[in-house]
């Protein structure tokens, strides 16, 4: 089996060995860049798997990386840096980042994080299985193999954004507070970034409605959080 290649951009040496030891000894590739304008040139080149994308970084920040980024593909990208601010954060998964990730932090959860970010995004392959497929008359999900078709064309989603819509799509009606999605979606409890969750459904609602600003199927529940109403 082909190992999967992950791209880390960050500029700290000591950052570098300790990302890439970890990664390697789970059987990862492990590509380097020192700073921002690397990191692109190589992301070009090499297309890895999934990106680790440090925020300060000489040449290009990572948020202008991560925008390049996401003009060319869905790739998934995780934000690395040792700002804690919520704006930051903000910025990051308005511009299409996957995952946050704050210094210093326990490399068993880098590495937790990488392979469920790289489960998600694997499609099964000789499936037909369609447990977890939402079909409606201008909308299907297919979860299983991570589709989703909006009047007759494909839309790309983030890992995280198809992880949001797949969840609420698969339960219809519920409406689900800022809180429960998510603890669904980072398998953590509320830590200060709530609005996050505000982002990621702003950018569905940009890919799947017609017209955002009066969604159809991704609905607001005023004063309590979010539903899909089929």
């Amino acid at each position: 089996m082909k190992k999967k290649t992950i791209l880390l951009v960050d500029d700290e040496l000591s950052i570098k060995k300790v990302v890439e030891q970890a990664l390697v000894k789970e059987g990862f590739h492990v590509l380097y860049a020192g700073d921002g304008h690397a990191g692109w040139e190589m992301f070009q080149r090499e297309k890895p798997d999934l990106v680790i994308l440090d925020i300060m970084l000489p040449e290009r920040d990572g948020f202008d990386v991560l925008r390049l980024i996401r003009e060319k593909a869905e790739t998934p990208v995780m934000m690395l840096s040792a700002k804690t601010e919520i704006i930051d954060k903000s910025v990051g998964f308005n511009l299409g980042a996957d995952d946050y990730l704050t210094k210093p932090f326990s490399t068993v959860e880098l590495v937790l994080r990488v392979k469920a970010l790289l489960r998600r995004m694997a499609t099964p392959s000789g499936e037909t299985n369609n447990a977890g497929k939402v079909q409606h008359s201008e909308i299907t999900i297919d979860c299983k193999k991570r589709e989703v078709i909006v009047r007759g064309e494909k839309v790309d989603l983030t890992a995280k954004e198809f992880d949001l819509l797949c969840f609420l799509a698969n339960n219809p009606e519920h409406v689900f507070t800022r809180e429960q999605l998510f603890k669904e979606l980072w398998n953590e409890d509320y830590v200060a970034d709530l609005g996050s969750i505000s982002v990621f459904v702003r950018r569905i609602r940009t890919k799947i409605e017609q017209d955002p600003s009066k969604p159809r199927f991704l609905k607001t529940v005023w004063g309590v959080g979010y539903k899909f109403s089929p």
